[in-house]
């Protein structure tokens, strides 16, 4: 599953990147279907990034990856 989210997050990169954000992913856990990943550059900053974290990059990722239940950032990671 790591290589498919490593796949789809690079879908999802250029869409971030091109508003002066980007995305990485931080880690899985495949049994309970938590992703967890790290906003950066203006989205780690942006006051919508819940928003764009919910509505898009989560329900993309759980529209590609139906076994992924929950999508969290982690925040204050370097």
């Amino acid at each position: 599953m790591i290589e498919e989210l490593k796949e789809i997050i690079n879908e999802i990169r250029p869409m971030l990147q091109a508003d002066g954000g980007d995305i990485e992913l931080i880690s899985v856990d495949e049994e309970k279907g938590i992703v967890k990943v790290k906003l950066k550059g203006a989205c780690g900053g942006c006051p919508y990034a819940g928003m764009t974290l919910k509505e898009g990059i989560e329900k993309y990722i759980k529209e590609k990856l139906p076994q992924v239940r929950k999508v969290e950032a982690i925040y204050g990671l370097r």
